[in-house]
């Protein structure tokens, strides 16, 4: 008898390898956004892209607020081509993020998603940048 974790076999390590070092490259975590932060290796911008109430409300500690509908080449004048973004939204629920991912990749700039977004964040017990949180502050305006 077969499980259904096995009914479709899993690829062979070699593809299983490239596949999931490729994911890396397009994301990243709550964690290393955090850990990075705390030891201060902050070598990227980290970007909410929800609307600004819900950037007010309550956002992860050194981001900027750029909501995805305003990411235009004139917006990013001020930033080298190199410049890493880490772009976030309001959580797995959201796709305010990938498509400010793709905005950016169009526009040059290397990018990464921070998986999980604010939603994300929380659950991993990190705080926002208020100590109040509440549904509007957690919801997209992408």
């Amino acid at each position: 008898m077969t499980s259904l974790v096995r009914e479709v076999p899993a690829a062979p390590s070699a593809i299983a390898l490239m596949h999931f070092s490729n994911r890396l490259t397009f994301e990243t975590d709550c964690s290393d956004v955090f850990s990075s932060q705390e030891a201060g290796e902050v070598d990227f911008v980290l970007v909410d892209v929800r609307g600004p109430l819900a950037f007010e409300r309550g956002h992860v500690p050194g981001a900027i607020n750029i909501p995805t509908r305003l990411l235009k080449a004139e917006r990013l004048v001020d930033y080298p081509q190199n410049t890493l973004f880490v772009v976030y939204c309001a959580g797995p629920h959201c796709n305010g993020a990938n498509k400010a991912a793709v905005k950016l990749a169009a526009l040059g700039y290397p990018v990464k998603e921070m998986i999980g977004g604010v939603t994300g964040w929380l659950d991993e017990g990190f705080e926002l940048s208020v100590a109040s949180v509440d549904n509007a502050a957690i919801s997209c305006a992408c």
